[in-house]
């Protein structure tokens, strides 16, 4: 199945949880491994003693690229990395873990079933799973989330696979083809790894690579235009989702019930002219998703549409959805304190994601700030203005988003908590909880990322409940 691996001389850049496996998985297959990372770790300890070489630094050695048959990049590193144009600069093949774990395919092996967009990926990847577990399929939730996908794509243990995949995987990636992808939406993100827009958009339609094939299929968010435009012009069997009433080969929104005009009943693509497809066929009620929210509608009905491209019974969908239970720090309600309610949502991680939950509340105090990755937050502050009694600012991009509520809404009192330490976020949240008045909501959607000053997202997360926690019941 994967020989051709034996006595490759394959470099892995990165030694975090991806590239640790894709190096375990290479060095059990006979391949020749080195590991490039900036400090010594555990994990490197770990891998010389399984056979790896291991190299400090930046980018490899002149005389070692001379050597190599491929490099497998960890999915941070940019194609403007030292290690990247080494590597194109040598002409050897790139790629990252999820392009290798597609590589390892052979026959058993599970189908895969792929998700992307720049927000409501991990959602719309646990909300397939639990509609594949809800058929009856072998499933796990895997890519940019769960365990790595090498080691996923040499078991026996799965049928079918609910694949999350970043910009960053899918740029690293030449051969990768899922049976049927999805892309949710397109806005601004890491502009600052991409370079631009159009970059960044290029890698993510490589989701729909399988489209051209015969049982291929491209789901796309027909209310984005950014993606509508380019699901217009993609080849191949395209499946379209909206808010709205769909049409034929679309799922959409009849009378608050979610409804596929794409497939039968049996999970069969319709033809244009079918008369199955005016009727539709029922998979649930907008009122069973979970979390609440428009966006998370449309989440819950591109799953659909994957799973329905998969063959997966109505009863399925409905039985999935209704049991679904929602990722953490994702519109999480944390607690009501004297009349006021707080919300986490700290894997709003950019402005388009921000967006989705800060028109979910009529007036609310804003917690924002963190890494913008290059992206501009004056649209969302000029969109929300009228919802904000105040905002409250951390992270090292502050500055840029209190320039913006000066320029957008100048009306709205800002606070900005300059401190990094553990203590920032009770200040954070004690200078909110100032601003609000009985009946508003306290909103952490930071727009940014949060490594300035967390772990990750959910650390952030996990410091504003603790914060909440702790506020006195009144005042």
């Amino acid at each position: 199945m994967s020989a051709h691996y034996e006595g490759q001389r394959v470099l892995v850049a990165g030694a975090g949880v991806a590239g640790a496996a894709s190096a375990e998985v290479l060095l059990g297959l006979g391949a020749v491994v080195t590991v490039l990372d900036r400090a010594e770790s555990e994990t490197l300890v770990r891998l010389k003693a399984a056979g790896a070489q291991v190299v400090l630094g930046d980018e490899p050695p002149a005389d070692l690229l001379g050597t190599l048959d491929a490099v497998v990049l960890s999915p941070g590193f940019a194609p403007h990395t030292p290690v990247a144009r080494s590597a194109a600069r040598a002409g050897l093949p790139v790629y990252s873990e999820p392009e290798l774990a597609w590589r390892l395919r052979g026959p058993g092996s599970p189908s895969w079933l792929a998700v992307t967009g720049t927000n409501g990926k991990t959602t719309t990847t646990t909300m397939l799973a639990a509609i594949l577990r809800a058929a009856g399929r072998r499933t796990a939730a895997l890519g940019n989330i769960g365990e790595p996908l090498v080691h996923a794509a040499l078991s026996a243990e799965y049928d079918v696979l609910a694949v999350e995949l970043s910009s960053f995987q899918l740029h690293w990636s030449s051969t990768l083809a899922p049976r049927a992808g999805a892309l949710l939406n397109l806005a601004d993100d890491h502009l600052e790894w991409h370079g631009d827009f159009e970059h960044y958009a290029t890698a993510k339609l490589a989701v729909w690579r399988a489209a051209g094939t015969a049982d291929g299929v491209a789901v796309g968010n027909l209310d984005d235009p950014a993606v509508a435009r380019r699901l217009a012009a993609q080849p191949g069997r395209r499946v379209g989702v909206t808010l709205g009433v769909p049409g034929p080969g679309q799922l959409g929104v009849v009378d608050g019930a979610l409804v596929d005009r794409a497939f039968d009943a049996d999970g069969t693509p319709l033809a244009a002219g079918d008369a199955h497809a005016a009727a539709g066929v029922e998979l649930g009620s907008v009122s069973d998703v979970r979390p609440p929210g428009t966006h998370n509608v449309s989440n819950a009905l591109h799953a659909a549409a994957l799973a329905r491209a998969y063959g997966v019974a109505p009863y399925a969908i409905r039985a999935g959805l209704a049991g679904y239970e929602p990722q953490p720090h994702r519109n999480a309600f944390v607690a009501t304190v004297a009349g006021v309610s707080y919300v986490d949502d700290s894997k709003a991680t950019n402005p388009h994601a921000a967006l989705a939950s800060l028109t979910a509340y009529p007036r609310l105090v804003w917690v924002a700030g963190g890494q913008l990755k290059g992206v501009d937050v004056g649209d969302l502050v000029a969109t929300v203005a009228n919802r904000l009694a105040g905002a409250v600012l951390l992270g090292v991009d502050r500055g840029q988003i209190a320039d913006a509520l000066r320029r957008h809404a100048p009306h709205v009192p800002v606070v900005e908590v300059a401190r990094t330490d553990d203590g920032a976020m009770t200040e954070v949240v004690r200078a909110a909880a100032g601003l609000a008045r009985p009946g508003d909501t306290v909103l952490l959607a930071p727009a940014a990322a949060s490594k300035d000053m967390f772990h990750g997202y959910d650390h952030r997360g996990e410091a504003f409940a603790a914060a909440v926690r702790a506020l006195p019941a009144q005042g």
